[in-house]
């Protein structure tokens, strides 16, 4: 067994496929079916599952990734230790479903990188349950993800709360409901609505608010960025956490504003998550506390 088999098969567990892994690790899709070959030749196991349509992890590939995530941290946090390294860490796998990404998570990156622990960072935008099986597959290191006050959490990660708010109504700046010191969901709803697809917290708010009334059909995206995109560009309006919306770029060129619903209080949370008991690289508890830290200047703002 050797080292880069197991990164191999982590490769292909996150990224879906061996042709995918193959182009983010730069070898060829051959050589990476041969070596994990091999691999299940010693193991006496079948970590893919090959198909006409290509190879994916198979369920006992699936079973075994916590523990080949852990053995991957190991030798992670002992090349570390021992100084062997370059001084550039492996690469933090970060899945979000793009929740203030504009005055959090960039800003706790970039801090992170001028730490004392830089490392690359891969963030992939990925539905709230994409970001649980990650976590538990160990194909991601660190999970942001949007809940309800009252959601329990999944009983295989671990989270803490970074930020709390309300859904709000986004729309163009010039768009009649500017006008509006509140908006109802009729008026979401006659102005031409902007939904995330299902899989995503305000694909369920949405439900929640529009009840029978929900149209057959609307426009739907992935994630936050791009429902502002979709809305500055006039299309319609959409509906987002506040705080998946502050300091957002077209926020800042004046192209797009947001109002308060005119229902009773929803309250909504952003979770940062991680797997249950994992020890983790000392490159991840530096973004972890990066993320804190870019929080904790936030709430000292608003209160100062």
């Amino acid at each position: 067994m050797r080292f880069e088999q197991l990164e191999y098969v982590a490769a292909v567990a996150a990224h879906g496929s061996l042709r995918r892994a193959g182009e983010h690790l730069r070898v060829s899709q051959p050589a990476l079916s041969e070596a994990i070959t091999r691999l299940e030749r010693e193991l006496g196991v079948s970590l893919l599952d090959r198909r006409r349509s290509g190879a994916r992890i198979s369920s006992i590939g699936k079973d075994l990734m916590p523990l080949l995530a852990d053995i991957l941290d190991a030798v992670a946090r002992f090349e570390q230790q021992a100084g062997g390294h370059t001084g550039v860490g492996r690469t933090i796998r970060v899945g979000t479903v793009n929740t203030a990404t504009a005055h959090i998570v960039l800003p706790a990156i970039k801090a992170h990188q001028s730490g004392h622990h830089p490392a690359p960072i891969e963030v992939r935008q990925l539905q709230q349950d994409e970001i649980h099986t990650g976590l538990t597959e160990g194909t991601l290191d660190l999970g942001l993800v949007n809940l309800l006050v009252t959601d329990d959490l999944h009983p295989d990660v671990d989270g803490t709360e970074l930020l709390r708010g309300e859904p709000v109504v986004v729309m163009p700046t010039q768009h009649p409901l500017a006008a509006l010191d509140a908006v109802s969901p009729d008026q979401v709803l006659a102005a031409g609505f902007i939904g995330m697809r299902e899989g995503y917290l305000m694909y369920r708010v949405a439900r929640r608010l529009f009840g029978d009334a929900v149209p057959p059909a609307w426009h739907t995206t992935d994630g936050a960025e791009m429902g502002m995109q979709m809305v500055g560009s006039g299309l319609g309006v959409t509906i987002l956490p506040d705080f998946s919306v502050t300091d957002a770029p077209l926020l800042l060129a004046g192209v797009i504003t947001t109002r308060p619903l005119a229902v009773d209080p929803i309250g909504v949370r952003m979770v940062m998550l991680t797997r249950r008991g994992a020890r983790l690289p000392a490159s991840v508890d530096a973004l972890i506390e990066a993320l804190r830290a870019r929080v904790a200047q936030i709430r000292s703002a608003q209160t100062g």
